[in-house]
């Protein structure tokens, strides 16, 4: 850890996550101050979540209520207006108590610039990390493009001007800031969400049991098909006829209550246990029982571009892996995957259900998934993510970065899945 401090003061702003709860935001954080900034979260509040002023590890953490968890296009507009009040209210109070050197924006949605603007004019510096690809999830979400969708497209034009960085969470991403975001090359900077070595690795030790877990761990949006998933539960109880097996759902998001009433509805809510967001040893004693990763994103255009943070966790885990061929997943798994031979639910559970009938092929992946976690290292990307803002506050490398504990460097694997 450093103990030099830089006398800089940076406010990351999230709003689909509170912190610590968003694993990428909260790395981020913690690397900055590593790095010797004084740091701020402007994040939502949650029922998991609910203390609106809080400093863990050296960070501040300033949360807001939000008026719902949106689903439709104007509760979007209601939430995000509401959050959008919020940011500003707790920018200028940032401001007073220790200033603001730096803003990072962090979508979704592509509105953060908004809040950010009395700021930049009063000298602060704007980075836009991009999580995701608003206009395309926009299109994932709700089957077509229209108005909303090419109003989507110029607000995230809008946020690529206003930003004095670019922080991408891939090079796909990357490579869409430089063509339609048009964003100069040397101001665009791919930083991956790897797990930091906190993260619980080396997979579950061999075990006799029962019945089979198909874990999922990660975000339950409208986006993140964790409907196909209770879907393709039903598929193995009712079409395969197995039941050796449950389901395991690890997180919460605003279609947490519609799947709930799905499995229910499909007559398989005893096969699925809804955890909802766990965290420190409650969240590793959970993961431990993995035996398969699922990974239900359907195919669509926004998530053919998604380097899933799931992908990373679970390779971590040493646990093989099923999923959509989605181009990025399929890049970032190779061999540790197993792939749905078709776009549906029922294409997904025949995957897992040759995982589970062959020992044999889930040791295979689980050691190819096991080897790809050594290419996913969190602290080579530190440094990269740090480096950007060293680039903004005109700090020298040596101070921008302080944090020298990386593990050697290690190529990512082929990626040319069979």
């Amino acid at each position: 850890m450093s103990s030099t401090r830089t006398g800089k003061s940076c406010v990351i702003v999230v709003e689909n996550l509170p912190v610590p709860a968003d694993r990428r935001v909260w790395q981020q954080a913690l690397a900055l101050r590593r790095a010797g900034l004084d740091v701020s979260v402007i994040c939502p509040a949650t029922p998991d979540h609910p203390a609106l002023h809080e400093i863990r590890d050296g960070v501040e953490i300033h949360r807001h209520p939000l008026p719902l968890r949106a689903r439709g296009r104007w509760g979007f507009l209601l939430e995000y207006s509401s959050a959008l009040f919020h940011q500003l209210r707790l920018l200028f109070r940032i401001r007073r108590r220790r200033g603001v050197d730096v803003i990072q924006a962090c979508n979704p949605p592509d509105l953060i610039f908004l809040a950010a603007l009395p700021f930049l004019a009063l000298g602060a510096r704007f980075i836009f990390d991009q999580h995701d690809l608003c206009p395309e999830l926009y299109e994932a979400k709700f089957g077509r493009r229209g108005l909303i969708y090419w109003l989507l497209r110029i607000a995230e034009r809008l946020t690529y001007a206003c930003a004095h960085e670019v922080i991408t969470a891939n090079d796909t991403f990357r490579d869409i800031a430089l063509s339609r975001g048009g964003v100069a090359p040397e101001r665009v900077t791919a930083v991956y969400s790897y797990p930091d070595r906190n993260f619980p690795s080396g997979g579950p030790a061999p075990r006799k049991r029962k019945k089979f877990v198909l874990g999922y761990l990660g975000v339950i949006g409208d986006q993140d098909g964790v409907d196909g998933l209770v879907r393709a539960v039903f598929h193995l109880v009712h079409v395969r006829h197995c039941r050796d097996f449950r389901a395991l759902v690890i997180g919460d998001g605003p279609a947490l209550a519609s799947v709930r009433a799905l499995a229910q509805a499909m007559n398989v809510e005893d096969m699925i246990t809804f955890t909802g967001f766990l965290c420190g040893e409650t969240l590793a004693a959970h993961l431990e029982t993995f035996d398969i990763g699922l990974i239900p994103d359907p195919p669509n255009p926004c998530n053919d571009k998604m380097s899933m943070n799931k992908v990373f966790e679970y390779c971590a885990l040493g646990i093989p892996v099923v999923a959509f061929p989605l181009t990025e997943t399929r890049r970032l798994l190779g061999a540790a995957g197993v792939y749905a031979l078709g776009a549906n639910p029922g294409n997904l559970a025949d995957a897992a259900l040759a995982l589970m009938r062959d020992e044999a092929l889930r040791a295979e992946r689980a050691e190819a998934a096991r080897r790809r976690s050594l290419a996913f290292d969190w602290s080579r990307e530190a440094r990269k993510y740090v480096g950007v803002y060293g680039k903004c506050l005109g700090l020298p490398e040596a101070q921008a970065f302080e944090d020298r504990r990386a593990a050697p460097d290690v190529a990512m694997p082929d990626a040319r899945a069979p």
